[in-house]
């Protein structure tokens, strides 16, 4: 599997359905979009012609704003039509604006309030750990998203129940709806207070597909502690007109002419990797 060539066709999936929907999460979509690809394309065990696998690892996106990478990733590996991107965000369609599980095959859970699909992956992780059970659970959060009490308190619980079948994945661009991070809450020094809370910190580049296998690679090694994978991403990758632009966290959707710039820019981008 050529990982940088799926990560084209996610991101540019996904910014074809917000353009449908004529609104959407463009922004964090891209930032995470290398992440999501190597979750699905490389590291975890699912399987479409088997969603209900008991056996499964589970994946919760915690920002669920985000939906469109991993509608993208979902689509892509048969869960369901592309042709469901045409209803996004619409009343009663299968892709809803934020995840839902009734609705969406392989979606694990309903997120959108910022925190509770962190709470509910270290819930799936302690009962699998209980049960004696091998998978894992991967959950993705935003920087934004750790102003949020409950992911601090899930923190504390998770190291406690040493729970080493969880992998946490900050999706770090430094940017929330309206500003910089640092403006709105300073989150640094982001890899000690990880440390401080009994979590195994590694810190990578997002973008950099050999980077983030290493990074899962080393969470199966570790014992007795759950991991966090700090990684250090761009909102909007891959579109220069997106790129750590917060106008593009969210409600913009691309006009006509800007979608064909940004896939001709994702695709250049790819060409270039090469």
């Amino acid at each position: 599997m050529d990982l940088k060539k799926m990560a084209t066709v996610l991101r540019i999936d996904a910014l074809n359905m917000i353009y449908c929907a004529g609104s959407g999460h463009p922004g964090g979509s891209l930032s995470a979009a290398d992440i999501v690809t190597t979750l699905y394309f490389d590291e975890m065990n699912i399987d479409a012609g088997n969603p209900q696998n008991p056996d499964r690892d589970f994946f919760v996106l915690s920002k669920g704003h985000s939906c469109p990478i991993v509608y993208a990733a979902l689509a892509n590996k048969d869960f369901f039509s592309k042709d469901w991107y045409k209803r996004l965000r619409h009343i009663n369609g299968e892709l809803q604006g934020h995840p839902d599980r009734k609705k969406t095959p392989g979606i694990e859970f309903n997120s959108g309030s910022l925190s509770q699909g962190f709470s509910f992956a270290i819930g799936k992780a302690l009962a699998l750990k209980r049960k004696e059970k091998k998978n894992r659970v991967y959950v993705l959060t935003g920087c934004g998203e750790l102003d949020e009490g409950q992911i601090w308190e899930g923190a504390l619980f998770a190291s406690h129940n040493k729970l080493d079948n969880l992998v946490a994945i900050v999706d770090y661009n430094r940017l929330q709806s309206d500003a910089c991070n640092d403006d709105i809450l300073c989150l640094e020094p982001l890899d000690r207070k990880w440390e401080a809370f009994g979590w195994y910190v590694i810190q990578i580049d997002g973008h950099d597909f050999d980077q983030i296998k290493k990074a899962f690679d080393q969470a199966r090694l570790n014992q007795n502690k759950p991991t966090i994978i700090i990684a250090r991403t761009i909102k909007g990758k891959g579109v220069s007109f997106m790129e750590n632009a917060p106008k593009w966290h969210g409600s913009l959707a691309p006009t006509p002419d800007e979608l064909k710039t940004a896939i001709a820019e994702i695709n250049a981008t790819v060409s270039v990797q090469k």
